[in-house]
């Protein structure tokens, strides 16, 4: 079996469009959320979301060609870019045959479908883009950046829900220690802060409507939670073999040494009341690490701010690591981005590198009150600096499914 190592990282959130500056916000505590203002909020119960902001798709992709990709793919590309880069792949240094493309997304180009569906109802048939399909359909991030990438070996769009993006990069990791693939570019994306989106999760009772605290809206863990807040972008790693990344004298980041995957097997949106399939992911991550749960330094929870989950996943993390689940800080980046959604474990999965590089780990904001039934140590409202090794990094998604990553520092 290869040793699979991270040479590359790139991300598009709502704390920032670089690795380094959506990790300074992250460690100093500041929120992503605001008042949305890309759509009329006037009837909407909830009016607040983790935008990203800054974001020229013209320029980076020319008027000509960012008209071609619904905003999921746009985010999915350029984050791939910067992960691509960062990692100094060339057409040199890597056999296309031997690169591949797992990037998901939980929604896909939804956007495009509203803004299409208009078009047919106000000027008919005749006037509907011929690009809807090609720029909805969720595979065609992987298909953008594969094309980009000149990558020829397996490309494939999970659609695991918000568990995507850790989905696409387990995958890939897999695919890496079989031998099938020398380097893989994997992650999530998601655009979905549409009128609709907000609408149905709104109506679901699911989103926070703390809508004259935008910051303050997302609180895992609290008391006094009201539900999670979308969010949209990007994260993309570059995975690689490490006798590959030696060969080239690449940047290593970390290693990836665990994954898991599981369904619920329960409802279509609930989690499982014992948090029986995460529960499963977890160990089946430790267990092809080959690792013991107190080996586990930090966790970085799904923790979207909905009672719940937070509730469900605290009882699995108990389940999983016995009484050591009481010293192993665990951090809810979600309290600052918000739900991202299928682009949610990408951004996880950056932000627990550069903790295990630095040794920090960002906090859980918002947090002041805990809920009775989540008594973990949440790293509530402040940094907190430890020696760190090995990460965990969790991600579920409606329909019970699971997945559940491992991360060693790479020295």
């Amino acid at each position: 079996m290869n040793r699979v190592v991270v040479t590359g990282m790139g991300v598009v959130s709502p704390l920032g469009n670089d690795v380094n500056t959506f990790w300074d916000h992250l460690i100093n505590g500041r929120s992503g959320i605001s008042m949305i203002d890309t759509l009329d909020t006037s009837r909407h119960k909830a009016k607040i979301a983790g935008l990203v902001k800054d974001f020229d798709a013209d320029a980076l992709f020319g008027k000509k060609e960012a008209r071609k990709l619904d905003r999921f793919s746009q985010f999915a590309l350029a984050a791939a870019e910067q992960a691509y880069n960062d990692a100094g792949l060339t057409n040199e240094n890597v056999i296309p045959e031997r690169l591949g493309v797992y990037v998901g997304s939980g929604i896909g180009g939804i956007q495009t479908l509203i803004d299409q569906h208009e078009v047919l109802l106000n000027r008919g048939p005749e006037r509907v883009s011929p690009l809807l399909v090609p720029m909805m359909i969720a595979n065609m991030a992987t298909a953008q950046i594969s094309m980009k990438y000149d990558a020829q070996g397996p490309t494939m769009a999970p659609v695991t829900a918000c568990s995507v993006g850790n989905t696409a990069i387990g995958e890939a990791f897999r695919l890496i220690r079989l031998g099938i693939t020398d380097v893989m570019i994997a992650g999530g994306s998601e655009a979905a802060i549409t009128d609709v989106s907000i609408a149905s999760f709104s109506n679901a009772t699911a989103l926070s409507t703390r809508n004259e605290e935008p910051e303050r809206a997302s609180r895992p863990f609290d008391t006094d939670r009201d539900g999670f807040v979308m969010a949209e972008g990007a994260g993309i790693l570059v995975l690689e073999s490490l006798s590959h990344a030696l060969e080239r004298g690449a940047t290593i980041y970390a290693e990836v040494i665990g994954y898991g995957a599981s369904s619920d097997a329960y409802h279509m949106v609930a989690t499982h009341p014992e948090g029986r399939g995460a529960k499963i992911a977890m160990q089946a991550a430790l267990t092809e690490a080959g690792i013991q749960p107190q080996e586990v330094d930090v966790i970085s929870a799904h923790a979207t701010s909905t009672e719940l989950g937070d509730r469900t996943e605290t009882v699995a993390i108990k389940h999983v690591f016995g009484e050591s689940a009481y010293n192993i800080p665990v951090t809810a980046n979600k309290s600052m981005l918000g739900h991202m959604l299928g682009a949610s474990g990408g951004a996880q999965a950056i932000a627990l590198i550069k903790s295990l590089q630095s040794g920090i780990i960002p906090p859980t904001i918002n947090l002041d009150e805990n809920d009775p039934l989540c008594d973990l140590d949440y790293v509530p409202n402040t940094a907190r600096h430890a020696n760190l090794q090995i990460g965990m990094s969790n991600s579920f998604g409606f329909g019970g499914h699971n997945a559940v990553i491992l991360l060693k520092k790479y020295e």
